[in-house]
């Protein structure tokens, strides 16, 4: 699927004398998975990534579980997710997540940013102004469809249901569409102001916003320290929106404490949630390392952690992120069961009174602390803090 974006600046091709950049519409790849019914061949997800070497690429392809296509599932309208993906990624990385929720009553659609390589980092402050612009003409233009009950979106999504997830870079401009205010002198590192303006106070701050935006989640994003700390204090404090943040407290790419904890400390004026895998580094967004990226650490280090199991990373995941989703977006209130926990789950107990079967989940009620949904010995190394809006 395509979007066509209009009135999109190429900052990375700003001309200081003219003092503007030239102007067009941005021709935008989408990638979108619904409710199917079953049946037909699963696709095959390919793709590239930047090798270390500048210039040059690392093709991968690995199975997904979707069918293109395929019929879909009676049912609907369904609640929008838009899956904004990393730095120099791809919406096949992101499957793992698109492929879980679309079977679980979402409609999920994830734009190609066509992100400069990594390598080149002369082209970074091009990606600061794209991805939140990308993401919200992404929501708005499929609302919109959905509103008027034509195009792809028509009668399959529910316009006043929305939410944004975000990895990385994505999560920035996930935390920006959210209501999240760029820091206006973070904004400057794009040429031209043209980022400034959608920055807090800016003139054009509020074109970003998406009505019936209910939640956001916000995965090892980028954005909350360094000289490219795009929210402080006061940005932080606009963020209204529900928000569960996720990552490791040893990530080396955008930090954790200044980092992602300083996110989800300063965003005082949302309901909060912070999923933290102690000693995970940036890679929790991306899927298992397809076959082939073994054997570069560069290339392996795009998706693996050096000490947890994706496996175990993405089951906890999808886990946590149906549970606020289902909850903020489609109005759930039984899921708050699996949110509300005691912050470390290495403290959680099964005590010997209450027997069960070996591999039983916990029901997270009575004497049982053991994380909700959980099996015994298997919440640990895991953190999970909420924190109310404060009061007015």
């Amino acid at each position: 699927m395509v979007l066509n974006e209009p009135g999109t600046a190429d900052v990375l091709k700003f001309d200081p004398s003219k003092g503007r950049a030239p102007v067009g519409v941005r021709r935008l790849k989408l990638e979108v998975w619904y409710p199917a019914s079953a049946g037909g061949r699963s696709v095959r997800y390919r793709g590239t990534l930047p090798s270390e070497a500048a210039g040059r690429w690392a093709p991968f392809a690995f199975d997904g579980l979707a069918v293109r296509n395929a019929p879909e599932a009676r049912g609907g309208p369904y609640p929008l997710v838009v899956i904004s993906h990393g730095y120099s990624g791809a919406p096949a990385l992101v499957a793992w997540l698109a492929e879980n929720l679309a079977s679980k009553g979402y409609v999920v659609a994830a734009p190609d940013h066509e992100d400069p390589p990594i390598t080149e980092l002369s082209k970074f402050a091009g990606a600061l102004y794209l991805r939140p612009l990308d993401d919200a003409f992404v929501a708005h233009a499929l609302q919109a469809q959905a509103r008027r009950a034509y195009g792809f979106a028509g009668r399959r999504i529910d316009p006043d249901r929305i939410a944004i997830i975000g990895y990385s870079m994505g999560g920035y401009g996930a935390l920006a569409v959210a209501g999240a205010g760029i820091d206006p002198k973070a904004a400057s590192l794009a040429p031209g102001g043209y980022l400034t303006s959608f920055a807090l106070g800016g003139a054009k701050a509020g074109a970003l916003k998406v009505e019936g935006l209910k939640a956001v989640v916000a995965i090892s994003p980028f954005g909350g320290r360094g000289p490219a700390q795009m929210f402080k204090a006061d940005g932080l404090a606009a963020l209204r929106t529900p928000t569960l943040f996720i990552g490791g407290d040893q990530d080396d790419v955008v930090g954790f404490e200044p980092g992602l904890k300083s996110l989800f400390e300063g965003a005082v004026n949302a309901p909060r949630y912070l999923l933290v895998f102690k000693e995970a580094g940036h890679s929790i967004g991306m899927q298992s390392a397809p076959k082939g990226f073994d054997r570069r650490l560069w290339d392996q280090d795009w998706f693996e952690d050096p000490v947890w199991r994706k496996a175990r990373t993405i089951g906890v995941c999808l886990h946590f992120i149906t549970a606020f989703l289902d909850l903020y977006v489609k109005d759930q209130p039984d899921r708050s069961a699996y949110l509300d926990l005691i912050p470390d789950a290495d403290a959680g107990l099964w005590p010997s009174g209450e027997p069960a079967p070996y591999a039983a989940y916990s029901p997270g009620s009575g004497t049982i602390t053991l994380w909700k949904g959980f099996q015994k010995a298997h919440a640990s190394g895991l953190r999970f803090l909420h924190l109310a809006p404060r009061a007015p």
